[in-house]
This record gives structure tokens, sequence and C-alpha cells, in this order.
């Protein structure tokens, strides 16, 4: 190699390593910047049922948002203190890389080519999902194995588009995908009768369904094509906002495994089980790695619940949603739902 060129490629290399290391310390102020703001600026969604929505009054609810309430209880002892942003699938990544938003918590499959090629970090599995089809009953479909040559409405942007197409190339069947920029454009398509198939993961089948002039008219099929492990995202290059994220949502994995509720949070601060004490910030304080009180978790706890408490009244049988636990109950009840300790 030519000296001249060799010269280029140092100065190449330095530049992006100035360059990452900038972006690294920028990322790594997430903390002390949503202190100073006094608001987790969390990224949701347009408006999907369960997940993440404004109810009646105008205030948002939802699994996700119960993540971004953690966060705030966590951080600031307060589970008010978030600015929730709407972001579709396609604005959405960009909005956490250029830091209009801490954390993404807008039903997002966690992927590889998203974990390790946009400078970001999945923090755990909220929803454990898949992929589904919706259908009008009076087409008296059965199955996803009846769709070859369907019309299906679909979201841009998501990971829904790439699985359909590998499973209908998988079982040589062919489809026309209706595509539109955001979740209430696609339902809108399908209850026009713009396609005969609506397709997103399960779950989202399930809210969207319950915003149709006549719900009990359409269908969602048996089969699940895909995983979809949906979960909050945060910047890659702060392992301090990283961890707050991430144990916001062990915490309340733990606290459901352990039996401690909204309810009873209080009394379980005399409890004398050593996991529970230290959870509750009684023994030790496991917040101050992460710059948090040592009651962070119980502060969590009180104002936002376990993660049972969330799931049954955003989508489990005591919402809209009716959505049973399956894998998603804990490990210890037959799902997959597990945390790390608190020691």
């Amino acid at each position: 190699m030519r000296s001249d060129n060799k010269n280029k490629l140092v100065l190449l290399t330095s530049a992006a390593a100035l360059t990452l290391g900038a972006a690294s310390l920028a990322s790594a102020q997430t903390l002390e910047a949503t202190r100073d703001r006094g608001a987790v600026q969390c990224g949701v969604s347009d408006g999907l049922p369960g997940f993440s929505a404004p109810d009646d009054t105008g205030e948002w609810r939802g699994i996700d948002v119960d993540v971004c309430r953690a966060v705030a209880a966590a951080v600031f002892g307060d589970a008010e203190a978030v600015r929730y942003i709407s972001l579709n699938a396609v604005e959405r990544f960009t909005a956490l890389q250029s830091g209009e938003v801490d954390v993404l918590s807008r039903n997002t499959t966690w992927t590889t080519t998203r974990d390790t090629t946009l400078g970001l970090n999945f923090t755990g599995v909220t929803f454990y999902d898949g992929i589904g089809f919706m259908v009008n009953r009076d087409l008296g479909l059965s199955s996803a194995e009846e769709l070859d040559g369907a019309a299906i409405c679909v979201q841009s942007g998501t990971t829904t588009e790439l699985n359909v197409a590998d499973y209908f190339r998988a079982n040589d069947m062919a489809f026309d995908p209706i595509v539109f920029d955001t979740s209430e454009q696609t339902v809108g398509g399908y209850e026009a009768g713009r396609c005969d198939v609506l397709t997103s993961d399960t779950s989202q089948l399930a809210a969207l369904r319950i915003q149709l002039s006549d719900p009990d008219q359409s269908v969602i099929l048996p089969e699940i094509i895909s995983k979809e492990p949906l979960g909050p995202v945060v910047r890659q290059g702060d392992d301090q906002w990283f961890n707050i994220v991430k144990w916001s949502l062990f915490a309340m994995l733990n606290a459901e495994e352990m039996g401690i509720t909204s309810d009873n949070v209080e009394a379980m601060l005399e409890s004398e089980d050593p996991d529970v004490a230290r959870l509750l910030g009684q023994d030790g304080n496991y917040g101050e790695g992460m710059g948090l009180s040592a009651d962070w978790a119980y502060q969590i706890i009180k104002q936002v619940g376990n993660y049972g408490e969330s799931f049954e009244r955003n989508v489990g049988m005591d919402s809209p949603l009716e959505i049973e636990r399956g894998i998603n109950a804990l490990w210890t009840e037959g799902g997959i739902q597990y945390a790390p300790p608190i020691r």
C-alpha cells in the first residue's frame, strides 16, 4: 500500500473513532439529561390499545406505557414524569438514534439487524408474540393455508412484511401486499375492503379488532408464523441508562414472582424474606450502581405494579383484548417470562 493511502486510512480511522467517541459521550449522559429535563421522553406507538394509546381522558395507557412509567418511577420516584412521543413504525428508530426520545417502548420486535446495525440495544422482552392473520368471518376461512392469492393489508417498516413474504414463499402461495404507513391506516384499509386479510403481531390484531365497527365479524386464524419478542429499546453507548431500563422491567417481573403487588408492597417492607428485602431496598442499595436510590424498585411496584398487574389490566383477561398469559406467564407458571435475581 502506498504511504499516502496509509496516511488517509489512518486519518479516516481516527475521525471515525472520534465520532464514535463523541456519540458515546453524548449517549452516556442520558440519565443526567433526563433529570435536568424533569421527565423521561418515551417513544410510543401512534395508538395501539393495550400497548400504548391515550384513553378517553387523554391519559396514555398500555403495557408499553407502563415500562415508561416504571423507568420514571425508578429515576424520579414519580411514575407520571413522562413525556409521550407518538411514533409510527418508520420513524421510531430515527427518533431514538437522534435523541428525540430516551427510550422506545413501542411494540418493537427484537431482531439481529435492529440489535447490531442501528446503534441500539434491546433491554428485555415485555411481550412474546408472533405474526398472525385476521379475516372476515364471512369468507369461511379456518387456516392461513387457505390464503393463496389473498390481498393482505400490512404496515410498512415492520418485521411483518418480510415474515409474511417468507411464509407464503415457503408454502408455495402468492399474495398481494397492500401497504400502509400506520396501523390506523392499515385497519382502515381492511375495514374498507381494500384487502381480504389484515396481518400483524397477534396481540396487535386483537387490539385492532376491537376498534372495528363490528369486531365479531372478524376472526384471527390459529396459525402463528414467526417469533416476535417485543421490548423496550435504548441507544448503545450508555450502559447506565441501558441498565436502568432493563432492571425496571426485571423489577416488575421479580415482584410478580415474589407475590409483591401495588396493594401489598407497603406490608412487604417488613418481610423477612431476603429476596424481598433486597428488591425493596431494605437490605443493601441495589440502585446505587445505576445512580438510583435504594427504593427504586419499591417506587416502581407501588406506582405501576408488578408485571402481572400490568399485563392483566392492559392486555389480559381484565382488559377488552382478553389475551391469555400463555408463554408470557412466569417461568414458575409454565411460561417463559424470567428475570435475573436482585443480589
